[in-house]
């Protein structure tokens, strides 16, 4: 299939051709091979972090060359392709994306796009920088942010990120709620760790009124604990938060893979992210690129393409596009997580090289 004929192909050629490819390539949209549209991109602009938390990163992490990594003119490139094909919600993420040297021209730069393909620009951040930044992210159009906090115990935040900044997470939080960006707290779930202090998570998250989301433990790369020790079912902790809270299902979604419950008492939402309980295949719409321009279409698996190749080699865009369709046409229905092979990491890549 002429993947370059975007756009351009008869009336009556679409008409006969109905597979996802040909119809995303008529529409400027894209669609995998099990009727999916992909609207929502998650990229990486650094796989270097300030924090080297346990579960996603050993202490002496290997990270790439600098020469490795995309520039700026390249990454504003692969966002206006994307935004070409109708991808309208993009995530910046890391590594840490605010410890990437002037990460605010490169935000600005992407904000380009908010009301001309992008109708939202938002990022996903360990915190420690966010009181820096935040007035920055809301001036050029930020409105929502998320901001990982497995804790409010500063030992137990040192020991599990390596790093004695919890006051700088706690300080990032407040400024961004100041200036107006609406907050949401990641917290990953982790056995015998932060397992009774859930709802006091809760608890801060809507006091500020943030939403608040679990995450369980994600079989990705090299870790120094043991992840069948720390894995967490999120079914067991919903049926312990319902014996202090009242929880309803929402029908309420923010483009990620999180199914949200009302707290009651709270009067916050609250979600959960189930990669191993109850998996969120069936309707995902997302894609990720790493700061190399790997693009991986499911977290779990190895599937995708090198877009820094196509984007270096043919500057008229074409292999660029071709790439990217051929991507999304190979987009597997499912990963590959499974709670009771948890021993065996599901992927070798870090969630830092990934893109979290």
């Amino acid at each position: 299939m002429a993947y370059t004929l975007i756009n351009t192909r008869p009336a009556s050629r679409v008409a006969s051709d109905t597979s996802p490819t040909a119809l995303a390539a008529a529409q400027r949209v894209l669609v995998d091979s099990h009727n999916r549209r992909v609207s929502y991109l998650r990229l990486s602009v650094t796989d270097r972090c300030d924090l080297r938390c346990t579960y996603c990163m050993p202490e002496r992490m290997t990270f790439l060359p600098r020469k490795d990594v995309l520039s700026f003119e390249e990454l504003d490139e692969l966002v206006t392709a994307f935004a070409s094909f109708g991808v309208d919600k993009l995530r910046i993420t890391g590594g840490e994306p605010l410890v990437r040297k002037d990460i605010m021209e490169l935000m600005a730069r992407f904000s380009r796009h908010l009301g001309n393909g992008l109708n939202e620009l938002t990022m996903t951040t360990n915190g420690t920088l966010l009181s820096k930044y935040a007035g920055d992210l809301s001036a050029i159009g930020v409105r929502r942010i998320n901001v990982s906090l497995d804790t409010l115990k500063r030992d137990l935040f040192e020991k599990i990120a390596r790093r004695d900044m919890l006051d700088d997470v706690l300080r990032g939080i407040d400024a961004a709620i100041a200036v107006g960006i609406k907050v949401k707290i990641n917290a990953v779930a982790l056995h015998n760790t932060n397992e009774q202090e859930i709802p006091d998570l809760i608890r801060f998250a809507h006091e500020r009124g943030a939403d608040i989301t679990l995450i369980e433990t994600m079989p990705m790369g090299e870790a120094e604990t043991d992840r069948v020790e720390d894995f967490l079912s999120l079914n067991t902790v919903r049926k312990e938060l319902e014996q202090q809270f009242t929880l309803t299902d929402l029908d309420f979604k923010t483009g990620g893979p999180a199914r949200y419950v009302k707290v009651a008492e709270t009067g916050g939402r609250l979600g959960f992210i189930t990669p191993l309980t109850h998996n969120f295949c069936e309707s995902c719409n997302r894609v990720r690129l790493t700061c190399t321009g790997r693009l991986y279409t499911c977290l779990g698996r190895e599937d995708g393409a090198d877009l820094r190749e196509a984007l270096r080699s043919d500057p008229s865009g074409i292999k660029l596009r071709e790439a990217i369709l051929g991507a999304i046409e190979r987009k597997p229905k499912g990963h590959d997580f499974d709670a009771a092979r948890l021993a065996t990491p599901a992927s070798p890549r870090n969630m830092s090289t990934t893109g979290g």
